[in-house]
């Protein structure tokens, strides 16, 4: 048999592919957790390995070490269910078991030889598109999407997400006006397609677009805020407009009603309230108990680092505005013992990128700015690998700032307001000068 777009599958039953078609709309939509109708899949039939990758893949993709066990064993349960598998589902499984061991990138080129021989693979592209902003590859952000767009028939229900994957890509890759162009198209159509809004919003906020921004969101508020997992990024971009504006209250207000831990239900949900916290912690601005409120329930251990540096990260920021600086350090040195032993996601990106991010940002926390300078300032070109966007990025340009103007460093200060030129008139960008 074949889906939906003419991708082979092996199993025989009918009902068993609609329910994973749903599960396929439901990871590109973020409209609900595909699980019950992966459950629905394999109670049509158990002997499909397809379902268990799916239940595998989508586990992986929100980060959460909790998780990771539940994982494994999917993939575990689609192990001898492999002889009876079609070729491509045989380079779906490769890739799901390189992403579980920690190979994210080689995860990548495997959902890619995936696409290759089938183009009209979205469970593969989705996939894909999600890890290659994990690991910061804006250029397959970008590729990968539109050479899918060329095989996708115009009237394809998932047709419109795959627009939005590439208006953010082209976003990321700084072309902004057919990013922009890209993204309306995908919002223009009766789907409702959440990645497209935010990479809209993307745009805008890399402009300084804020009111501009704020009103976007504001007018498709009914297309990403209800049932859908992505509506706590969506709210975090309209507290980072809000903050453009240097528009405090405001900033705090959107943290109190839709970013704080009541709101949060994995590690994703709780960066967004993290960076937020952080970005008014670099502006001296008291967030209150807003720091106990977003690590309410997130397990800051060392034991859960290493999986996700990005994520690891807001950990740190996190304990750092708590003052617990014994655990802050405590995370660090699991991530350095963790890189020895070779039990991290990505190796070659935490050693040069990670852990000096983590100790930079340690060193900030300690009030010993030069230090943060010194671990900070030689990553600006390799930031990327880090994964996140050109938004979220951000955050960390600004702490390097931070510490060159807190330590004196003119010279240093300077340049970064420099590159802050694509929104230089913005109430933000010129708090910052107005420091230098």
């Amino acid at each position: 048999m074949k889906d939906a777009r003419g991708n082979p599958v092996s199993t025989r039953s009918t009902a068993a592919l609609a329910h994973a078609e749903v599960a396929l709309w439901r990871m590109a939509s973020f409209f609900d957790a595909p699980l019950n109708d992966i459950d629905a899949a394999v109670q049509q039939d158990p002997a499909w390995c397809l379902p268990h990758l799916m239940r595998a893949s989508f586990l992986l993709t929100l980060t959460e070490p909790s998780l990771m066990n539940e994982a494994h064993t999917a993939l575990a349960t689609a192990l001898p269910l492999m002889r009876h598998a079609t070729d491509r589902e045989r380079l779906l499984f490769a890739a799901t078991k390189a992403c579980a061991s920690g190979q994210w990138r080689a995860a990548c080129a495997q959902w890619q030889a995936a696409l290759d021989e089938h183009p009209h693979d979205v469970f593969a592209l989705q996939c894909a598109h999600l890890f290659d902003f994990y690991v910061g590859d804006s250029h397959a952000l970008q590729s990968r999407p539109a050479q899918a767009l060329n095989h996708l028939a115009a009237a394809d229900p998932l047709r419109p997400y795959v627009l939005g994957m590439h208006a953010f890509g082209l976003e990321e890759n700084a072309h902004f006006d057919h990013a922009e162009a890209v993204g309306r198209e995908a919002t223009s159509t009766p789907a409702k397609v959440p990645w497209a809004t935010h990479a809209v919003a993307h745009v805008m906020e890399m402009q300084g677009r804020f009111d501009e921004g704020l009103r976007w969101l504001q007018e498709r508020e009914s297309t990403w805020a209800e049932g859908n997992g992505f509506a706590n990024h969506h709210w975090w971009h309209a507290a980072l407009f809000q903050l453009e504006a240097m528009n405090i209250a405001a900033a705090l207000a959107l943290y109190d009603q839709h970013l704080g831990s009541r709101h949060a239900s994995v590690t994703l949900n709780r960066l967004d309230g993290a960076a937020l916290l952080w970005r008014l912690h670099l502006l001296d601005v008291d967030v209150g108990s807003r720091w106990r409120d977003v690590a309410e329930g997130w397990d800051l251990s060392p034991a859960n680092a290493a999986l996700s540096v990005f994520n690891d990260v807001h950990a740190l920021w996190t304990l750092t505005g708590l003052q617990r600086f014994n655990d802050a350090q405590a995370l660090v040195t699991e991530v350095e013992r963790r890189l020895q032993s070779g039990h991290v996601t990505e190796p070659a990106d935490v050693a040069q990128v990670g852990l000096p991010l983590l100790r930079g940002v340690l060193a900030f926390g300690q009030e010993d700015f030069a230090e943060a300078v010194r671990w900070l300032q030689p990553l600006r070109a390799p930031l990327h690998r880090l994964g996140g966007s050109h938004a979220q990025r951000d955050a960390f340009s600004q702490t390097l700032l931070a510490a060159a103007l807190r330590c004196g460093d003119a010279a240093l200060s300077n340049a970064l307001l420099a590159e802050r030129a694509h929104k230089p008139h913005t109430p933000l960008t010129q708090h910052w000068r107005g420091l230098a």
